[in-house]
């Protein structure tokens, strides 16, 4: 694996931030780190946009293999260029084209459109649950919910560590690939969606695996602290980050619909 980068991620504390910090871990790639406000809305600003035009996180700027810089945003091209370029080991992925490699993509891909969105959207409903005349749309939460339930049975009928590492040939206790990178930041985060996965013994066996890994712990706190578990314990801490973070989410939503109706 080649170790001449120069890459800067353009992030922030969420469960697609990590995604690609954990990603850089795992790979041994140095990295610079870009805190990206969003609450102050840096993502919108025309420097980033310049990098990324949907205005989010995560991207990643590095030297193309021509010398210039290439702009990467969308989580899951950002990992798909990490693996391809950096990851010739084969540590987190596997041959283009292998039986494992489209295997792995299932669920890369089962991630990202559809475990995130509906999480996300789910998340979003449960902070604006604070928000005055949303306690009557509660169906809106749970038709959220529920479909972020229902990847979660498919995870715990597939064991999750048989789907963890697909390579037979590769010790199952240290083989994790980049579809299980993708999951995990989500699966800690099942909290804010209103999930328990006390439900899902294997998925929760499946995430203390994940934990102790040294990339994963180290990229998982990038660029804070990742402190989800414990904030998730106190609620006086959940309904005020709740209430801090319903005005920027009220006011993304208010610009994307208006995007729409241009």
């Amino acid at each position: 694996m080649s170790q001449n980068s120069d890459i800067t991620l353009y992030t922030t504390q969420t469960p697609n931030g990590i995604k690609i910090s954990i990603t850089l871990e795992e790979l041994g790639i140095p990295y610079k780190v870009q805190k990206i406000e969003i609450s102050k809305n840096t993502q919108k600003e025309d420097w980033f946009l310049a990098i990324n035009p949907n205005g989010r996180i995560p991207a990643l700027t590095d030297t193309f293999t021509d010398g210039k810089q290439i702009n990467l945003f969308e989580s899951g091209s950002i990992m798909q260029y990490l693996v391809d370029r950096y990851d010739t080991e084969h540590k987190i992925s596997f041959p283009r084209g292998s039986r494992e490699w489209y295997e792995m993509n299932n669920w890369l891909f089962f991630q990202n459109a559809g475990v995130g969105p509906m999480q996300g959207q789910a998340s979003k409903y449960c902070i604006l649950r604070v928000m005055r005349g949303y306690e009557e749309r509660m169906y809106e939460v749970e038709a959220e919910k529920g479909t972020v339930l229902t990847s979660y049975v498919v995870f715990e009928m597939n064991k999750v560590h048989e789907l963890t590492f697909l390579s037979k040939t590769i010790s199952r206790a240290t083989r994790p690939n980049t579809s299980n990178l993708s999951h995990y930041g989500w699966v800690a985060a099942a909290g804010w969606a209103g999930i328990d996965t006390t439900d899902f013994p294997a998925l929760m066996a499946w995430e203390e695996r994940m934990t102790a890994r040294p990339g994963v712990e180290k990229g998982r706190h990038v660029p804070d602290p990742h402190t989800i578990k414990e904030t998730l314990k106190d609620k006086k801490k959940v309904e005020e980050i709740a209430a801090s973070s319903s005005n920027w989410v009220q006011a993304g939503m208010k610009e994307d619909a208006a995007k729409l109706a241009k």
